[in-house]
């Protein structure tokens, strides 16, 4: 399984910013909950959104709710649109999944996912 982010960038304050996260793989099946993390310099990964296989389940971090929201088309394109981002929304974005059937995982750990990407940049100024 591979994963490939895209659609970091810098804006200002109150701005908006759409991700994307590709998978592929021939491993890759339609029960694949997905997820954005996030990590700024200094700071631990943490998580952001995830999203079940259907799409009918998503969680969110309290800082994000209501600002973000985590989608899917089809099993395999994952996207995060990002809304009056402030600057502590700076961080390196990771998307993330693992194999976990109709469910979602619910500590929102980063144990929980077997798959990374190689991150995506944003940053926030003021």
């Amino acid at each position: 399984v591979q994963l490939q982010a895209s659609g970091g960038g810098a804006v200002q304050t109150g701005g908006s910013l759409r991700l994307s996260c590709t998978a592929s793989g021939r491993s890759f099946s339609n029960y694949y909950a997905m997820a954005w993390f996030r990590q700024a310099p200094g700071e631990e990964r943490e998580f952001v959104a995830s999203i079940s296989s259907s799409g009918g389940s998503t969680s969110y971090a309290d800082s994000v709710k209501g600002r973000f929201t985590i989608s899917r088309d089809n099993a395999k394109m994952v996207y995060l649109q990002m809304n009056s981002l402030k600057p502590e929304d700076t961080a390196v974005y990771y998307c993330a999944a693992v194999d976990y059937g109709l469910g979602l995982p619910t500590a929102g750990s980063v144990s929980e996912y077997d798959h990374w990407g190689q991150g995506t940049q944003v940053t926030v100024s003021s």
